[in-house]
């Protein structure tokens, strides 16, 4: 299996030649989907088998980020405006009624992700609500209470899974603690390292997930220099020892302004640093381009994850 260590974005809802070529000859590992490529549901469907038939996979990973409410690529197609905050508040209500609720609710929407021609929804967020956190994360955040958080995330990992879609948890090793959008501006964390493992790591430790996705943000305590995407540190010490994550590590969107590079140095800094696939979302065709022919194929680590993925899917 040869592939880039890339997650390409498209520009619209039909594959333009470039695309098409992109997807048949340059090999990236997969392709994300945005609001701007689902309009209606046989288009989607359509779309999605081009893809797998380009790339003559009918198991190629295509990605969502459907999450409900407020970030709901399908909102066009399909309405469920419940959010992550409605089932943290519900489990804490009703623990038992609120797990019946959402293993309908995640079975639901993953029979519709799989008809549609997805097999991975980045989902859950598993970043704690604080008072200061930041409006991107908002209601996206299953609650202020970690264990809510935690229980809620190995519960969508556990239905995810029963449905052959593989999720990805997110902000890896957490977001809830900033008051900026990483999308507009680097956020910088000053909490210790040991108030962040309690609180904010604490969601993401030992968790079943098949992949994970990693927060722009600089936590200065632990490393002054590099956001956790291209921390070293962070991603060894305490993604892959502290938290013990055994999957893959994607970055978040490189393109995202809280990075300061170019989208090849992006790049280019956050395999070096660790993560194993990397993220970009513009959609523009030249800098998927570029970037594929920049990035290098993934490692013996990504091949063996990304065969046992397959084999997840049968």
């Amino acid at each position: 299996m040869k592939c880039k260590a890339l997650i390409i974005s498209l520009k619209g809802s039909k594959l333009t030649k470039k695309e098409k070529i992109l997807l048949s000859k340059e090999k990236p590992w997969g392709v994300i989907l945005f609001k701007r490529n689902l309009k209606t549901y046989k288009q989607v469907k359509n779309l999605t088998s081009q893809i797998k038939e380009l790339t003559k996979n009918n198991k190629f990973p295509i990605l969502i980020d459907e999450e409900g409410a407020s970030v709901s690529r399908l909102s066009g197609i399909i309405k469920h405006d419940i959010s992550a905050y409605y089932f943290g508040s519900l489990f804490k209500e009703n623990k038992y009624f609120c797990i019946k609720v959402y293993k309908h609710y995640i079975n639901s929407l993953s029979k519709i992700l799989k008809d549609l021609g997805f097999n991975i929804n980045t989902i859950p967020v598993l970043d704690i609500l604080r008072k200061n956190t930041n409006k991107i994360i908002g209601n996206r955040s299953f609650s202020r209470d970690k264990k809510i958080v935690k229980d809620l995330g190995k519960l969508t990992i556990k239905f995810l899974h029963s449905n052959k879609i593989a999720g990805v948890i997110k902000h890896i090793p957490g977001h809830g603690a900033s008051s900026v959008d990483s999308h507009k501006r680097m956020p910088k964390i000053l909490h210790s390292l040991k108030r962040l493992d309690k609180t904010d790591f604490y969601p993401f430790k030992d968790s079943k997930a098949k992949f994970a996705m990693t927060a722009h943000i600089l936590f200065s305590k632990i490393d002054n220099k590099n956001v956790a995407t291209f921390s070293k540190e962070i991603i060894s010490n305490i993604i892959r020892k502290k938290m013990k994550f055994r999957g893959v590590i994607i970055s978040d969107d490189i393109s995202m302004k809280a990075l300061k590079y170019d989208l090849i140095n992006n790049a280019k800094k956050s395999l070096e640093a660790g993560c194993n696939l990397v993220l970009y979302c513009s959609g523009k065709t030249n800098d998927n381009l570029r970037l594929i022919k920049s990035v290098p194929y993934i490692d013996k680590f990504t091949k063996k994850k990304t065969s046992e993925f397959f084999k997840f899917l049968r």
